[in-house]
C-alpha cells in the first residue's frame, strides 16, 4: 500500500537519459551503440512498468517461515539476454560462488536492508518483509541499473564509460529506496517531486554506503556511483552530494549539470523535468545538515528524512519547499528545539529552498 493512494507508474534508473542521450550520439560507435541499446531497453521498460502499474502486478510476499529481521534474497543471472528475471542462481543463505557479480548483488541488497532495519525498524523496502530480487548480467554491454517496481536489475556497462553497475553498494541502495518511496509518498516522477524522489534514492543510498562502512558523515565521499565509470572517463561518480556538479567534466558525457542552489535550478521538459538534476540541490541540504550535525549521518539527519518520507504527511507532488517545511517540523518533534533543527533551518536556507 501506498499512502497516497495508488502506485504512480515510476520506471527509475541510475543513469539520467541525459547521460546516455549524449553517449548515444557520439561518433565512436563503440560508444553510442551500448548507449543507444540501453535507451531503447530503458523505453520498453518504462512502458512495460506504466501498464503492470495498470493492470496490476503480481503480490509477492515473504515466505511463511521468513523471520521479520532477516533480508529475503534472490539473485538471477540473465545471462546477457533480455529476458527477466533469469536463471536463479543464488538465494537466502547460501554460500558465495564465483561470480563476484552475484555476490555484490546480494550482499548490496543485504546491506540495504539492514540500513532500514537497524536504524529505523523497517522489515524491507515494503515494511512488510517484501523479498528482495535481482537480476544481474542483463542485457549485452547494457549501461543501466534500474527498480522497475519488483526486482533490481543491473546492466554489467559496455567496460568504456560503465563498468559493472553492482559495484557501487550506493547504486542498489539507490535504486531499492525507490521502491520504499513507492511504497511511502509515492511521489510523482515529474518536476519537484520527481527531484525529490531521485534525491531520496540518492541519500540513503549514500546513508546505505556510510552505514556499511562504518563512516562518519566527515569521513564518507558524498558521491553517488563511485567506483562506476570507466578509467577513461574523467570524473569520480555520477553525483556528488558534497559538490553537486563536479562529479564529471568529460570530453564524451560532458560537465555534470547538477545545480547545488535554486539559483542554479534548471527548467527543463527533458528527464521529466530533470529530475536528476536538480535532485543536487536537496542532495546539498541533506548534506550540508548532515555535516553539520557530524557523527552518524544515518543517526540525526538521516532519522528527520526517513520520517518525513514515511510520515503520510508528505504529498505525492510535493515541492522542494513543501518537503523542506516537513523536514523542520519532524526536526522539532523528534529533537525538541536543539541543534538538529538549527541544522536543517540553516541547509535548506543555504541551498535557497524556503521553508517559512
Amino acid at each position: 500500500m501506498t499512502t497516497n493512494g495508488g502506485f504512480q507508474p515510476v520506471f527509475c534508473t541510475i543513469v539520467p537519459p541525459h547521460v546516455l542521450d549524449k553517449l548515444a550520439q557520439h561518433g565512436d560507435s563503440a560508444l553510442a551503440d551500448p548507449a543507444r541499446r540501453t535507451l531503447e531497453r530503458d523505453a520498453y521498460e518504462r512502458t512495460h512498468r506504466r501498464l503492470t502499474t495498470v493492470l496490476g502486478a503480481p503480490a509477492v510476499a515473504p515466505p511463511a517461515d521468513a523471520a521479520a529481521d532477516q533480508p529475503h534474497r534472490t539473485i538471477y543471472d540473465a545471462g546477457h539476454q533480455e529476458e527477466l528475471p533469469g536463471e536463479k542462481v543464488r538465494e537466502e543463505g547460501s554460500e558465495p560462488g564465483q561470480d563476484a557479480t552475484v555476490n555484490r548483488a546480494y550482499a548490496g541488497l543485504g546491506a540495504t536492508f539492514e540500513l532500514y532495519l537497524e536504524a529505523y525498524g523497517r522489515n524491507s523496502i515494503d515494511g512488510e518483509g517484501l523479498p528482495l530480487d535481482a537480476t544481474v548480467h542483463f542485457g549485452e554491454g547494457y549501461d543501466n541499473a534500474f527498480w522497475n517496481g519488483e526486482r533490481m536489475v543491473f546492466g554489467d556497462g559496455d567496460n568504456e564509460i560503465f563498468l559493472d553497475f553492482t559495484i557501487p553498494v550506493d547504486v542498489i541502495g539507490h535504486e531499492l529506496t525507490h521502491g520504499v518511496t513507492q511504497y511511502t509518498a509515492n511521489l510523482t516522477y515529474f518536476g519537484q517531486p520527481g527531484a525529490l524522489n531521485e534525491s531520496l534514492s540518492d541519500v540513503f543510498g549514500s546513508l546505505i554506503k556510510q552505514y556499511s562502512l562504518g563512516q562518519s558523515a566527515a569521513e564518507a565521499d558524498w558521491l553517488i556511483g563511485a567506483g562506476l565509470l570507466a578509467p577513461r572517463v574523467t570524473g569520480t561518480a555520477l553525483r556528488s552530494m558534497k559538490a553537486p556538479g563536479t562529479a564529471y567534466d568529460d570530453d564524451v558525457l560532458g560537465k555534470d549539470p547538477q545545480p547545488a542552489t535554486m539559483d542554479g535550478f534548471v527548467k527543463t521538459g527533458r528527464d521529466n523535468g530533470g529530475v536528476h538534476i536538480n535532485s543536487g540541490i536537496p542532495n546539498h541540504a541533506f548534506y550540508l545538515a548532515a555535516t553539520t550535525l557530524g557523527g552518524n549521518a544515518w543517526e540525526r539527519a538521516g532519522q528527520i528524512w526517513y520520517d518525513v518520507l514515511t510520515s503520510g504527511e508528505l504529498p505525492s507532488q510535493a515541492s522542494f519547499s513543501d518537503f523542506a517545511k516537513l523536514t523542520v517540523a519532524a526536526a522539532k518533534t523528534r529533537f525538541q528545539e536543539g541543534e538538529e533543527l538549527q541544522a536543517v533551518l540553516k541547509a535548506w536556507e543555504q541551498v535557497g529552498v524556503q521553508t517559512a
